[in-house]
C-alpha cells in the first residue's frame, strides 16, 4: 500500500469520535468535477484531498470533527489518510450508517474524471483491507447503500456490486476462437498431399485436423498439420455426415462444411 498519512500531510491526529470495528467499508465519490490534469500531476491528487478536508472543517451546518472519510485513494494509486484507523466515519449519511460502516472516497467525481483507473482501483482495495486489519468487517458497500445519494457514482458502484474485486482478479478472459481461412484451407488440400513430411503449408490446417480427431473422423496422430490423404479422406466423411455427396463430397474443404465444422469445434471461417 502506497500510503500518504496525516502527518506526511501536516495535519494533527484527527479529532473524530473512536470506533474500533464495523460492518465493513462504504465506498464514495467526490460527486463533484475532478480535473483531469490530475491524470497527469498526483500533486493535484494531494491538493484536492486537502481541499476536501478544509471545506469540512468549514462547513458548520454538519459540523465535521475532520475530514469526514477515513481514508481516500488517488488515480495514481495511493492511499491518502483521513481519519484513519479506529475512527468514525462521518461520511455515510447520519449516525447509524456512519456507526456501522468505515468510508473510503475515491478521488473521481460526476464531471472532469469520472472512470476509476486500475490503480486507484487497486488503492481503494488496499484501504479496505488495512481497515479490515483494524476492525472492519467484510462488507463492502456503497455510499448509495442506505442513504439517498447517486454516490459512488456508476462506474464506481459497479464495482462495488461484483464485490470490489482487485482488477484482472477472479475474472477469467475467454480464449480468443481460432480462425481457418478458406482459401488458404484450399491450397493447403491441394498442395500437401504430393508433399508429405514437408513444412506445414498453412497453420490452419492443424486447426481442422483437430476438429475431426474430435468428430472422431480422422485418427490423432494423423493430426500433423499437413492437408494430406488421411485429412482428405476424413474431411469427406465429413462431408457426407453433413448430407453431401458425390462431387460435393471430394474431401476438398467448402464454405457450408467448414462453416459447420466451425461452429462444432470452436473456430470462425473466412474467405
Amino acid at each position: 500500500m502506497q500510503l500518504i498519512t496525516r502527518e506526511t500531510l501536516g495535519w494533527p491526529a484527527s479529532a473524530a469520535p473512536l470506533q474500533a470495528t464495523t460492518k465493513g467499508v462504504k465506498v464514495h465519490y467526490t460527486g463533484g468535477h475532478v480535473p483531469t490534469a490530475v491524470l497527469k500531476d498526483h500533486s493535484l491528487c494531494i491538493a484536492l484531498w486537502q481541499d476536501i478536508r478544509a471545506a469540512h472543517l468549514a462547513n458548520v451546518a454538519e459540523n465535521y470533527s475532520d475530514v469526514a472519510y477515513n481514508y481516500a485513494a488517488c488515480v495514481h494509486g495511493y492511499v491518502l489518510e483521513g481519519r484513519g484507523v479506529g475512527r468514525r466515519t462521518g461520511a455515510n449519511g447520519n449516525q447509524t450508517l456512519n456507526r456501522a460502516h468505515y468510508a473510503v472516497l475515491g478521488l473521481i467525481g460526476s464531471s472532469g474524471v469520472t472512470e476509476p483507473t486500475t490503480d486507484l482501483l487497486n488503492a481503494i482495495r488496499d484501504a479496505i483491507e488495512h481497515l479490515r486489519k483494524d476492525g472492519a468487517g467484510t462488507e463492502i458497500k456503497g455510499h448509495k447503500d442506505g442513504h439517498a445519494t447517486a454516490c459512488p457514482g456508476g462506474p464506481l458502484y459497479a464495482w462495488v456490486q461484483k464485490g470490489a474485486p482487485r482488477p484482472g482478479v477472479g475474472t477469467v478472459t475467454a480464449p480468443a476462437r481460432p480462425s481457418v481461412d478458406l482459401s488458404k484451407l484450399l491450397a493447403a488440400a491441394k498442395a500437401d498431399p504430393p508433399k508429405k513430411g514437408t513444412p506445414v503449408s498453412y497453420v490452419g490446417t492443424k486447426t481442422v485436423e483437430d476438429a475431426l480427431v474430435k468428430e472422431g473422423l480422422l485418427a490423432k496422430g494423423l493430426a500433423d498439420g499437413h492437408f494430406g490423404t488421411a485429412t482428405k479422406t476424413a474431411y469427406a466423411a465429413w462431408q457426407r455426415r453433413c448430407g453431401w455427396t458425390g462431387k460435393a463430397a471430394d474431401g476438398l474443404p467448402g464454405k457450408a462444411s467448414l462453416t459447420k465444422l466451425g461452429k462444432r469445434r470452436g473456430f470462425d471461417v473466412k474467405e
